[in-house]
């Protein structure tokens, strides 16, 4: 049978709570389980020694006058989260422990010696402490974004709060659910309502509403999540509240200035209409009679014209024809529905011969070029697409070099992307050329490369080409290189599927 002090002392070696048991002034280690030489680091050769001799790093830290107070007073002492700088292996490591200097009594009833218990609890402290961390960084995060927390007790119907949320609610001290419902304005009731009732599904809490009262008139926007217990039972909600009293005022502000603008809009619009309609009209009666008088001229038996009069004739007649015809154009597209207008189809090129003939002067007066492939039939506005080339091989023709005559060669391919066919067109000319650097640039409204004083326009040109083109569902793009010509690339879905505003 083993004795008691054998059981006792196996009980103490195996036991995975650091102890020691310390006599005399000195305090004699006279016991220390394995658990406790562990903790020192010392070594096993540490019974007989004194406290201080085993753990001299530790002096300055009130544990050996902490053992001699329990040893002369016989009053245990406890002592929690002490940080203890060890010197293990040689090397100096921090701890921190729960610990206990715990008096032993004798027979009579005096103290003869100590027993020392200890619980490392490093890794809980630090862990402790990095929640705190993130607990108080999180409350400066929130206490300075403005926005106020809250937690209300479903059962007791108790609110607590933190200091923005009275801020925003103009709470003198700790509020009440009743005090507060009493301050959201009534017509929002039923907002807050329709959130509660949607939040037995989703478990969280949406709405916005005005608070008044006679310090304060302002628009929050609260929200929560409900929080059940083990048994699916509702027992709080935690959420936050904000002030967005400034952003409802801005968006009252945008819509407002929207509402400005849109009927501003519809009356310029009206008043375009109403501009192009006149125009329109006032046009077609000279252009009318500039036909009616050259045909009067040509029709004159008397006149004895030359080969080159009647050659003059016949082109006044021609460009009288484009004038009427783009003026019906301007006018039609001025007065159609422009979510409702059809596309047309648009053979490319009957447009660029018509433009040619719209361009002879310039083309004849610097002796251009045009070479021309075979281009495909698409679908668009006619105006604008004729708009559009126009205002490309015009470009063309106004940045040529002065000592060679522009060269323009415009070319096609038919490309499917995304299952959808598109023609790709090149216009490339021989002229001063571009900076690929600005090869994006020149697309901006009244971006110019050049002074006014060098090449006319008003650089709205190249920006309504993407305008025009974009209203496609195309793109454009630019190249070159400084006297060294440039290419545009025009890109144009064969179909369009929608009008694009």
């Amino acid at each position: 049978m083993y004795s008691d002090i054998r059981i006792l002392k196996d009980i103490i070696d195996n036991t995975p709570l650091p102890v020691a048991v310390y006599t005399g002034n000195s305090l004699k280690i006279e016991l220390a389980n394995t658990a406790m030489i562990k903790t020192w680091g010392k070594g096993e050769d540490v019974l007989g020694k004194d406290y201080l001799e085993v753990l001299p790093e530790i002096k300055n830290d009130n544990f050996f006058d902490q053992a001699t107070t329990v040893l002369s007073t016989g009053v245990p002492f406890h002592g929690e989260n002490k940080k203890v700088d060890l010197l293990i292996n040689g090397t100096m490591q921090s701890y921190y422990f729960n610990y206990s200097f715990i008096p032993l009594f004798d027979t009579d009833g005096k103290v003869y010696g100590v027993m020392n218990t200890g619980a490392d609890v490093t890794d809980l402290y630090l862990a402790k402490q990095q929640i705190q961390s993130v607990e108080e960084r999180l409350r400066i995060a929130v206490e300075s974004s403005g926005i106020g927390t809250y937690e209300v007790d479903l059962q007791t119907k108790e609110i607590k709060t933190c200091d923005n949320f009275n801020t925003i609610m103009c709470n003198d001290g700790a509020p009440a659910i009743d005090e507060l419902l009493l301050k959201l304005h009534p017509d929002d009731l039923i907002a807050r309502e329709t959130a509660i009732k949607e939040s037995k599904n989703t478990g969280l809490i949406t709405y916005e509403t005005r608070i008044i009262n006679e310090n304060c008139s302002k628009w929050i926007k609260v929200t929560g999540k409900i929080i059940c217990d083990e048994n699916d039972i509702p027992i709080k909600v935690i959420g936050s509240i904000l002030d967005i009293h400034e952003h409802k005022q801005f968006q009252e502000e945008l819509k407002k200035q929207v509402e400005e603008n849109t009927i501003e809009l519809r009356r310029s619009n009206d008043d375009l209409l109403h501009f192009a309609n006149v125009v329109s009209h006032d046009l077609r009666e000279p252009v009318r009679k500039i036909k009616i008088f050259n045909g009067l001229i040509r029709n004159d038996k008397e006149a004895n014209f030359s080969e080159g009069i009647i050659k003059y004739q016949n082109k006044i007649d021609q460009s009288a024809d484009r004038m009427q015809n783009i003026i019906e154009g301007i006018l039609t597209y001025s007065t159609m529905d422009k979510n409702k207008q059809p596309f047309e189809k648009i053979y490319l090129n009957e447009v660029i011969e018509n433009i040619k003939t719209d361009l002879e002067l310039i083309i004849n007066e610097k002796g251009g070029i045009l070479i021309i492939s075979e281009l495909p039939v698409i679908e668009g506005a006619p105006i604008l697409i004729n708009q559009l080339f126009y205002n490309l091989i015009h470009n063309a023709l106004k940045f040529s070099k002065a000592e060679e005559p522009p060269k323009i060669i415009i070319s096609g391919e038919v490309i499917k992307t995304d299952e959808t066919d598109f023609v790709e067109i090149t216009i490339k000319d021989n002229g001063i050329g571009l900076d690929d650097n600005y090869a994006e640039k020149i697309f901006n409204a009244f971006e110019r490369l050049h002074s006014k004083d060098q090449y006319e326009g008003n650089g709205l040109g190249l920006s309504l080409c993407r305008k025009i083109v974009k209203r496609h569902n195309g793109t454009i793009t630019a190249r070159g290189e400084i006297n060294n010509g440039s290419e545009f690339t025009v890109t144009l879905p064969l179909k369009q599927k929608e009008y694009t505003k």
